[in-house]
């Protein structure tokens, strides 16, 4: 049974960021990306031990962080703005076949198991179908963001930009290819945001956390 997305509008007035958010929504629309390198060796020895993918992880670990943090979850709502209780990542799977990817989701779940089990579930039933959405006869939920991996390349920077007027509010977060550094697996992470939404405070703030939350990920198994 998936659960229902709960939306609370924000009055822009009394909302402490409403000015910030209305400069740079409307007077200086701004957007900014960040990449930087994420130490992945304790979180990829933990799931390697437990025999689990580390993709579904990061999608899950990503998503959680994200939603401990108000900012990343505002969107605008038939013209109302305010923020989800939760975001859904959105994500690419790709077909060897023809090298193209198809955008399949996962509702997201504060346990990791059950997280992980749904993510399996989708990818055998839906994994094979082609498309820029592989879940036949549904549309990404409201609440969908997008967090994907690129793992050919391990960049230095990568950003996503979208060029539709739509107010788009939620973050963008991209991986790269693992790489060694002086003995330790590190692996790119990009993150793109609207300023309207965040600043550098609530980036770092992510950053921090994700990290933290990478060396200490056998907890979730």
């Amino acid at each position: 049974m998936k659960k229902e997305i709960k939306f609370t509008p924000i009055d822009l007035q009394t909302w402490s960021r409403g000015s910030v958010f209305y400069y740079f929504s409307h007077m200086a629309p701004t957007g900014y990306s960040i990449t930087v390198d994420m130490d992945v060796t304790k979180m990829r020895a933990d799931l390697k031990k437990a025999g689990l993918k580390f993709f579904p992880a990061y999608l899950w670990l990503v998503t959680k962080v994200l939603n401990e943090q108000q900012e990343f979850r505002i969107a605008d709502q038939d013209g109302h703005i305010g923020y989800y209780d939760s975001l859904t990542p959105l994500y690419a799977t790709f077909h060897e076949d023809d090298k193209t990817f198809s955008l399949m989701w996962t509702e997201y779940d504060d346990d990791f198991g059950t997280f992980y089990q749904s993510y399996l579930d989708n990818k055998a039933k839906y994994g094979d179908h082609h498309g820029i959405l592989a879940q036949y006869g549904q549309i990404p939920p409201a609440n969908a963001y997008t967090v994907s991996c690129i793992p050919w390349v391990s960049f230095q920077h990568f950003a996503v930009h979208t060029y539709e007027s739509k107010a788009y509010y939620f973050p963008s977060v991209e991986a790269g290819k693992f790489c060694e550094k002086n003995g330790s697996i590190m692996m790119p992470l990009s993150v793109t945001c609207h300023h309207a939404a965040t600043d550098g405070y609530h980036v770092n703030r992510f950053l921090e956390t994700l990290q933290s939350e990478m060396k200490s990920f056998e907890q979730y198994i």
